[in-house]
């Protein structure tokens, strides 16, 4: 099995050079985790790019909530997408569900344009869908998608190890729809670590697991660390 990537949530350049320097092979790079992570300033992407290496993935995402909003709403995020795109951004990350809990394909279709065939992520938002199976089919073969972000359920990894377990091995199969790589974090613990693997899952995201001191403090090098460690552990998977 490869090494796994580690990815790990900065709200600013300081978290970005901790994180990198603790062993993080990319950044998901956000504001206002009070908001559950929305869209930075381009300042802040700016001074993010010029202070680390690693690939930094942004978030396109205003408002709280998993819903798009009107035509005006997402206009204004493509705006701010492609601005994004001009000072240099080339990772994204974003995901927009409907009412009826399928994915908002005009949303998405939308900021996948915007982005110019840049590789992207595709959020939690998948936790709260109401097929999984069917959201996945629904947006296999855009430009762009190569991961998924999820906990497999709406209430962390803790609650959605089987879950995770059986879209981990539909991805080694390459199934229509679960070609993207699985990145598993909300929730995430060092100790699911070691099941998680076994399964074949190589991609974890973490936030507030490499903040010692919570949301209001920076990321820890020395978290990201441990964190990098345990994965560079060997696991057998069957």
């Amino acid at each position: 099995m490869s090494r796994p990537i580690f990815e790990v949530i900065a709200l600013g350049a300081d978290d970005a050079v901790a994180a990198e320097a603790g062993g993080a092979d990319r950044l998901e790079l956000v504001t206002d985790m009070a908001a559950d992570g929305l869209t930075p300033s381009l300042e802040t992407f700016a001074a993010v790019r010029a202070a680390v290496g690693i690939p930094v993935r942004v978030m396109l995402r205003m408002t709280d909530g998993f819903g798009a909003g009107g035509p005006r709403d997402v206009d204004a995020l493509c705006v701010r997408a492609r601005a994004l795109r001009a000072e240099g951004a080339d990772e994204f990350v974003l995901g927009f569900l409907d009412r009826d809990g399928g994915p908002d394909m005009a949303a998405v279709r939308a900021l996948v344009d915007a982005i110019e065939g840049s590789r992207w992520t595709f959020h939690r938002a998948i936790d709260r869908a109401a097929d999984r199976d069917a959201l996945r089919k629904a947006l296999a073969g855009l430009p762009g998608l190569d991961t998924y972000l999820t906990a497999g359920s709406a209430l962390g990894v803790p609650d959605g190890l089987p879950v995770l377990r059986e879209e981990a091995a539909r991805t080694r199969a390459a199934e229509p729809g679960y070609e993207p790589r699985l990145l598993v974090g909300g929730g995430l613990r060092a100790a699911h670590l070691p099941y998680l693997r076994a399964a074949g899952v190589d991609a974890f995201h973490v936030g507030a697991a490499v903040r010692p001191g919570g949301w209001s403090t920076t990321v820890a090098p020395e978290a990201v660390r441990e964190w990098r460690e345990a994965l560079d552990t060997p696991v057998p998977v069957p």
